[in-house]
C-alpha cells in the first residue's frame, strides 16, 4: 500500500471514531483566526489529489467558517408572525465561501482548490490551495501557469466548488440540472 492511501485510511478512521487527536487539533484551530497561513497540508494525500505541489509559490491557508443557515435580523414593523421567515439556506456552499474569504485576504494569489480537514459544534474547517499569480515558480510552470491566467475564478464559479453551486458537475443524459442553459437544452 502507498503512502497516499495510508494517509488517507488514516484520516477517514480519524474522522470516523472522532478520535482524541483530532479533537485537539480542533480545539487548537478554534482558538486561532479565521483564516491562517499553515507550512504544510494536514491531509497530504488530498491536497496532492487536488493539485497541490510542495514548491514556491504555492500557499496554503486554513479557513474556519461557521455552520449553519444565515439568520436576518427580525423585522421591525406591521407584519404577520408567520411571514417572519428569518432563516435562509445559501445557494452556495460553506466550502465555495471559505474559498472565497480566502481569495479576498490573499489577493495576489488564485484559488487552485479546497478540502475538508474538519467540523466542531460551531464551525467547519477547509484547507484552501492558491497560487501566487506573479512567482516564477507558478508562471513557468505549464499547468499552474494556465490557472493562474484565470483572473478571481473562485468569484465567477471556476473551482470544482465552485462548478458544484452552479450545477455544472451534474450527471445524468438529460437531467433538469444541465446547465449552462436549460433553455439551450431544451431547444433541442
Amino acid at each position: 500500500m502507498g503512502s497516499a492511501k495510508y494517509i488517507s485510511q488514516q484520516f477517514k478512521k480519524e474522522y470516523a471514531e472522532r478520535s482524541q487527536e483530532l479533537r485537539d487539533r480542533l480545539i487548537a484551530w478554534r482558538s486561532q483566526g479565521p483564516i491562517v497561513r499553515i507550512d504544510r497540508p494536514t491531509n497530504l494525500a488530498r491536497a496532492r489529489q487536488l493539485g497541490y505541489r510542495a514548491k514556491q509559490g504555492v500557499v496554503l491557508v486554513r479557513v474556519r467558517i461557521g455552520r449553519g443557515l444565515s439568520k436576518r435580523p427580525k423585522p421591525r414593523g406591521g407584519r404577520k408572525p408567520s411571514k417572519m421567515g428569518r432563516f435562509y439556506a445559501y445557494r452556495k456552499s460553506l466550502q465555495a465561501r471559505a474559498e472565497e474569504r480566502a481569495a479576498a485576504k490573499f489577493t495576489n494569489c488564485e484559488v487552485l482548490n479546497s478540502y475538508y480537514v474538519g467540523e466542531d459544534g460551531n464551525n467547519k474547517f477547509y484547507e484552501v490551495i492558491l497560487l501566487d499569480r506573479t512567482h516564477p515558480a507558478i508562471t513557468s510552470d505549464p499547468v499552474y501557469s494556465k490557472i493562474v491566467s484565470q483572473r478571481n475564478r473562485v468569484f465567477r464559479g471556476l473551482t470544482s466548488a465552485g462548478k458544484r453551486h452552479r450545477g455544472l458537475n451534474k450527471k445524468g443524459k438529460g437531467s433538469f440540472t444541465t446547465r449552462p442553459s436549460v433553455r439551450a437544452r431544451e431547444r433541442k
